[in-house]
């Protein structure tokens, strides 16, 4: 059996996030902390601390999203470009949707010695969005209770972000998730231009009931 390219990120964050927590020196330095990042250049902190999480909750939450959203943005990309060159463009994806959406966090927190995040939000949020214009009236269920078209829920969950990431009162990387979303969101496009044209045409079509 062929493990597709998710599965095998999900494998790998899966083994660095187990011996994080249970290892603190090695979640430390895998951490990302804009402060150490710009006083002692450690710059692979953009990276490392999206194979990291803070719990096995987070990890689960996480990569249970990435498994479902991922899938969909790696076949798509296999079927335009082929497999191998496909499969290359979708890691290169996935990892600067990581980095990317800790830019903003970074400015703003580089030097806040205090200040530290983890986890694979950036690079999940870039595939749930990029997953939503390519099938932007597919179902999405939170919790297996509330169901929303993708398009609305994305919509939702954008204002969420930008309101609790101005609020910053909690201990979530808002930020993470709104930069990924529109990073991933900007990259379909730019790959699939008419990605955006059957997005507007589904949405126009919808019909609640």
């Amino acid at each position: 059996m062929t493990l597709s390219i998710t599965v095998v990120l999900i494998i790998l964050t899966s083994i660095s996030s187990f011996y994080g927590i249970n290892n603190v020196a090695f979640m430390d330095r895998c951490m990302f902390i804009p402060y150490k990042i710009k006083r002692d250049a450690q710059w692979d902190r953009f990276v490392t601390s999206g194979f990291i999480h803070k719990d096995y909750i987070h990890l689960l939450f996480n990569m249970f999203t990435f498994y479902f959203f991922g899938g969909v943005v790696e076949q798509v990309l296999a079927y335009k470009f082929g497999v191998v060159t496909g499969g290359v463009i979708y890691v290169l994806f996935y990892l600067l949707a990581i980095v990317i959406a800790d830019i903003p966090t970074y400015l703003k927190n580089q030097d806040n010695s205090y200040y530290r995040a983890l986890g694979a939000s950036g690079g999940t949020a870039a595939t749930v969005f990029a997953s939503i214009i390519i099938l932007p009236l597919s179902n999405i269920c939170l919790f297996g209770i509330l169901c929303l078209p993708g398009f609305a829920l994305g919509i939702l969950f954008l204002i969420y972000s930008a309101v609790q990431a101005r609020k910053d009162s909690d201990s979530i990387n808002h930020d993470a998730h709104f930069y990924g979303a529109l990073f991933g969101i900007a990259v379909i496009l730019v790959i699939f231009p008419q990605s955006g044209v059957n997005f507007i045409q589904e949405i126009k079509s919808y019909r609640p009931f």
